[in-house]
């Protein structure tokens, strides 16, 4: 039977429970154990996918498509497997669902309550990544901070899921923060104490509690006083202390042989965790001797989860070129004719992320006419594809005003807009390519080169595309289309002839980069960048 693990948080958000729940899938999985992982956000909006950068971070996409909170790109990073519209799960889709089914009649005229209704869809959800997947263990994190209002009836849906499947089926894992107060030089229990008993008043009881503490405790008594006041073994209260290479999380976790105790609980008979690819792993993080400076060129650079997968899609290049990349994050609206090049003198490569709307478009114009004027290594990502085109078009073909149908609707030269069959008449709450689709290399080209292969799959959030009227003009004058859809119709990647690594791509490589497996065009970026 499916095992299911629970990962609530309390004392305070933002403490790694989605750290800790992706370190568990990775241990379970060196374990020879089939993992799922999945977020309950108790949020109402529907999904990520209309939230403010600002507000929620990076939109994470997966392969089928669905648009969901930036944990998940843990999960995969640190687990391996490809996670899907199960894995995410929030307030508002919750009730988007009961009530959709109570218009529909589906409960035959029943009161629709908060229990069992929203409680089951709840559970029907939590049960479904378990099925799709075929998982031996289905780990759960529950967002926001126990006591919250909202968080309520997720708490209460998983009490029930542990009642329904049996204790030995079912693990409670509470995350709290222990403070260290330097006026008196010691750690505090008691924040912990307290998010345990409001954990208690809704009916679960944590069967492990890990410790979040920027230094280590020495104080061993505070584990025995927190698993006797919270009624948990002694040998199950973990020490999660903040580390300066996140990848290093679930070997330092094993180090209290934090998965031999979950599969204890959960009556799990496994062989030990073989560990010694991400062992190796942390050795290359370690034994970098080598330093690159990357321009992120962007418009929500003030808060860097905005761009959380491609700093981490930077870093895994470095690990396997032994180079600690430094992220120079430069604010797209701060970028003019008269300043560029000095701001762009200064860095090795150059990348420009996704993102939406006009603001801050012309300094990431400046940045793509810099590196294909200059020599330098640049990577367009999404919209950094369609700013090159853009730059491209103006500074090469001429046209003054190119521009995209998003940026300005008068433009004479859209070489960015809309295919034909689409239209303005679009629902804001979804973008036309969502997920994954194949993509055709062209052959000799920087994307065979790094990819080795001739056709790929690659995840997609966007609206524009391409315009195909200008495609003759800009292939004549030396742009290179890399990359199309199989059928040839949608134009995928380009490059720049004579310049060593200048590639645009309309999907986002960052999403399927790994820690130890990355992405062949970041690799590319990072190498360019060293030369």
């Amino acid at each position: 039977m499916t095992k299911y693990i629970f990962v609530t948080g309390g004392v305070i958000s933002g403490l790694g429970k989605g750290i800790t729940a992706a370190s568990l899938g990775r241990l379970l999985k060196s374990r020879g154990l089939k993992v799922a992982a999945q977020k309950l956000d108790p949020y109402i909006n529907v999904d990520p996918g209309t939230m403010s950068p600002y507000q929620h971070g990076e939109v994470y996409v997966t392969e089928d498509g669905a648009e969901t909170d930036l944990d998940l790109g843990h999960y995969e990073r640190f687990i391996d497997e490809d996670l899907n519209k199960f894995s995410n799960l929030t307030t508002g889709k919750v009730y988007e669902n009961v009530l959709s089914k109570e218009r529909r009649g589906a409960y035959l005229g029943r009161t629709v309550q908060v229990i069992p209704h929203v409680t089951n869809e709840i559970k029907e959800f939590i049960y479904s990544v378990g099925k799709k997947t075929h998982a031996d263990v289905v780990i759960t994190e529950i967002g926001g901070t126990t006591g919250d209002i909202e968080s309520q009836p997720f708490l209460e849906a998983i009490r029930q899921v542990g009642h329904e499947v049996g204790s030995e089926n079912s693990l409670y894992i509470h995350v709290t923060l222990v403070p260290y107060l330097k006026a008196s030089g010691e750690h505090k229990s008691k924040p912990t104490q307290h998010s345990v008993k409001e954990l208690q008043g809704m009916g679960i009881t944590p069967d492990i509690i890990v410790l979040r503490c920027d230094e280590h405790i020495e104080d061993k008594n505070i584990f025995s006083k927190i698993a006797n006041f919270c009624n948990v073994k002694p040998d199950c209260v973990f020490e999660n202390i903040t580390i300066p290479v996140l990848y290093e999380a679930p070997l330092m976790l094993e180090k209290s042989h934090f998965s031999d105790i979950v599969c204890r609980e959960l009556q799990i008979e496994t062989t030990p965790p073989e560990l010694s690819e991400w062992q190796q792993l942390i050795h290359r993080i370690k034994c970098r001797d080598k330093t690159v400076t990357i321009g992120l060129v962007g418009k929500y650079v003030q808060f860097h989860d905005a761009y959380l997968s491609v700093a981490e899609a930077l870093k895994h290049a470095g690990y396997v070129l032994g180079a600690k990349v430094e992220i120079n994050w430069i604010d797209s609206e701060t970028v003019d004719e008269n300043n560029f090049k000095e701001i762009f003198a200064e860095i090795n490569g150059i990348i420009v992320p996704g993102g939406f709307g006009n603001r801050g478009i012309e300094g990431m114009v400046l940045a793509a006419q810099y590196a294909r004027e200059n020599f330098m290594p640049y990577l367009g990502i999404c919209l950094g594809m369609q700013v090159a085109v853009i730059e491209f078009a103006r500074n090469v073909l001429g046209f003054k005003n190119a521009n995209s149908r998003e940026f300005d609707e008068k433009s004479d030269y859209k070489v960015i807009d809309f295919m034909p069959g689409q239209n303005d008449e679009i629902d804001k709450g979804g973008t036309l390519r969502l997920g994954s689709y194949p993509c055709h290399i062209k052959s000799g080209t920087t994307m065979e080169k790094y990819y080795q292969a001739t056709i790929i799959n690659e995840r997609h959030r966007h609206r524009y595309e391409f315009n195909n009227e200008y495609r003759d003009m800009l292939e004549n004058a030396g742009l290179i289309i890399s990359g199309t859809s199989p059928d040839s119709r949608l134009v995928e990647t380009i490059e720049i002839k004579d310049n060593p690594f200048y590639v645009g791509v309309q999907y986002h490589p960052e999403f399927k980069s790994r820690p130890n497996k990355a992405h062949p065009l970041f690799i590319g970026l990072v190498q360019g960048s060293l030369g």
